[in-house]
């Protein structure tokens, strides 16, 4: 308290310290008190004011605190005009004082303009068209280049020079600057030709082994694409990857509505014999068959009866099979299947024999790209498929299991 009173009974004007601390004093309580209106009572105001439009109940939005940054400037302001004011500072103190808080108002302008970017790139995502034109990639080269010009302005300031002349000192660095930002560089390339040629949409499902990436793309950021795998893993690949390295892109096949179905049944090649006259019959009673041996029949009958005394000889006849019954039977099945696109190629086939038997495929489309109804479907038409074929006399080829063994063995003895 002596010491208190000790400073308050000085004179002022006789001791020029004085008049320096009472000013820097002042000064510091000026920018203190207009850094307390603002955001204690003009930004509490404000806010409410924004609570009652869209923006204002925004919180995605609000989190970017643009205003906020703003206000900050207003201190730094008030420390930038008043610190030449102060009398008996030294001419170096208050430059420096003056350039760091012109720094910070740079500063600061430049965050606020990068928030601003950032709530334009989230309005545009909110849009239908963003999946196929993302820009984050464009706003993330303008905040980089937001960022290198407040630097540069940044710095002058603070030396007290002419951004001009640090802008001429560029042209000898340019080979540096390409070299450290060549991944920059490529990347936005890479960026400007996945946008233009529509290789990639937010939500795309690609496939890229060599990269282990496998599932939707949910970010195409400036230098790198996220990929959710279905496992639930992101791969994070760079954006470059996509331009130089092959990968599947399976967007045709969603927009299209229907999901292949290309699987084949492996037939035991011994099972496959003619069809006799009781076979027919039995299996003329098969709704799906119905009208085709008919027809199939009596085609045959005639062909049969106009070759005379040769068709006394099996050999010169045309008789039908049982796996070509079971391939008319199995497109009949599957032309009616109401989880099929009809519009679509469907058809059954034989590939050449091999080892594992006759590959009998089918070659056809769900009607929904959406993967658990895909398998659902599939996986019925192959349950009755495969639980149908003894009907026809055939056999689906297996390799001989343990149990196989046994009973044959168990037969021998």
């Amino acid at each position: 308290m002596d010491q208190l009173n000790t400073f308050l009974s000085l004179d002022i004007a006789k001791h020029p310290w004085a008049q320096t601390l009472l000013a820097l004093g002042i000064l510091v309580l000026a920018a203190w008190l207009v850094n307390f209106v603002l955001k204690a009572l003009l930004l509490r105001g404000l806010n409410r004011l924004l609570g009652r439009t869209a923006y204002g109940r925004d919180a995605e939005l609000r989190q970017y605190g643009v205003i906020e940054r703003l206000a900050n400037i207003a201190p730094a302001l008030v420390l930038s005009a008043g610190i030449g004011l102060v009398p008996g500072l030294p001419v170096i103190l208050a430059t420096v004082v003056k350039n760091v808080a012109n720094a910070f108002i740079i500063l600061s302008l430049a965050m606020a303009i990068a928030a601003v970017l950032n709530i334009v790139d989230t309005l545009y995502h909110r849009r239908p068209e963003a999946r196929q034109k993302p820009i984050k990639s464009y706003i993330q080269i303008v905040k980089i280049a937001i960022y290198v010009v407040a630097a540069l302005l940044m710095i002058a300031t603070l030396i007290d020079r002419s951004p001009v002349i640090l802008l001429s000192g560029l042209g000898a660095m340019a080979a540096v600057l390409i070299l450290v930002f060549q991944d920059t560089l490529l990347s936005l390339v890479a960026g400007i030709q996945i946008s233009s040629t529509d290789m990639v949409r937010v939500g795309d499902w690609i496939e890229m082994p060599g990269q282990n990436a496998d599932g939707d793309v949910i970010e195409i950021a400036l230098h790198t694409v996220k990929v959710q795998n279905w496992d639930k893993t992101v791969t994070t690949l760079p954006i470059r990857k996509l331009v130089t390295e092959p990968f599947k892109n399976w967007r045709g096949m969603t927009e299209s509505g229907g999901r292949r179905i290309k699987r084949a049944i492996n037939l035991d090649q011994t099972s496959i014999r003619f069809l006799d006259a009781e076979d027919v019959e039995r299996l003329s009673h098969i709704g799906l068959l119905e009208t085709y041996l008919h027809g199939k029949s009596q085609e045959l009958q005639r062909w049969n009866s106009s070759l005379g005394e040769k068709g006394r000889f099996a050999a010169n006849t045309r008789r039908l099979t049982n796996i070509g019954t079971f391939r008319v039977y199995v497109d009949a099945y599957l032309q009616q299947h109401p989880g099929l696109h009809k519009d679509m190629t469907l058809m059954v086939r034989q590939l050449p024999p091999g080892p594992e038997g006759l590959p009998l495929e089918l070659y056809c489309f769900t009607n929904t790209v959406a993967w658990a109804d895909y398998e659902r479907i599939q996986s019925d038409i192959f349950d009755h498929l495969f639980a149908i074929l003894p009907e026809f006399g055939l056999r689906v080829f297996q390799a001989p299991t343990g149990q196989d063994m046994r009973m044959l063995t168990a037969s021998a003895a």
